[in-house]
């Protein structure tokens, strides 16, 4: 699944608000988990919403921003439709998707470039894991957004009954960085929709950064 690399101003986009606290920041992973989770959640709370069917229906384009205790208590407040994702010390606001041009100041002034987290403690693995391609070093902001899509894209793809489970157990949810062959060899047999960046940060258009794996029952 590759993403349109044109952005119109129409174009609906979901905003994806990770909290990077200046003193005691979360580890990597643990942001990038619970970002793509924000980002699932805030659909599965409302699915029926036409701006979420409409939004799918294109290249579910994200928006990561970061923002520190203070502002990002600010956007809880501000946003009652917020679904917060907890993931260990780490956490991460998803809203429904609103148009590229109009995002609300509180949202416009966070920043996109410059998130990154420290490495920290790596997740347990899990039923369902998240699959970063290594290579690229992209920063904690462009995995999590990549990671968000790769989660979307199995969700949409899934059967109703599969994320039901899932959801039931508590959404249980790890990330894998695997450096490009291994990641390579792993897309053949991932569990959603491999994805393509547009490139419009960071990285080459076209490049394969994410898609979600699960584990064998043993």
């Amino acid at each position: 699944m590759s993403e349109s690399t044109e952005r119109t101003q129409q174009e609906l986009i979901q905003p994806i608000i990770l909290l990077v606290d200046r003193e005691e920041p979360a580890g990597e992973q643990h942001g990038i988990a619970a970002a793509a989770l924000a980002s699932v959640q805030a659909f599965l709370r409302d699915p029926e919403n036409p701006d979420w069917r409409q939004w799918a229906s294109g290249a579910f384009g994200k928006t990561v921003r970061r923002a520190d205790a203070k502002m990002f208590a600010k956007v809880l407040g501000a946003f009652p439709e917020h679904v917060l994702a907890t993931v260990g010390e780490a956490s991460a606001v998803g809203l429904p998707p609103m148009p590229a041009a109009e995002l609300p100041k509180l949202l416009a002034k966070l920043q996109v470039s410059g998130t990154q987290l420290p490495p920290g403690e790596p997740l347990p693995p899990a039923p369902l894991s998240i699959v970063l391609n290594a290579s690229l070093e992209m920063s904690t902001g462009k995995a999590a957004a990549q990671a968000a899509h790769a989660l979307f894209a199995w969700l949409l793809e899934s059967k109703p009954a599969v994320v039901e489970a899932w959801a039931a157990d508590g959404f249980p949810l790890g990330v894998l960085e695997l450096p490009a062959k291994e990641f390579r060899k792993g897309a053949r047999k991932s569990a959603g929709p491999v994805i393509q960046d547009a490139g419009r940060t960071e990285i080459e258009p076209g490049s394969t950064t994410a898609y979600v794996a699960v584990a064998k029952a043993k």
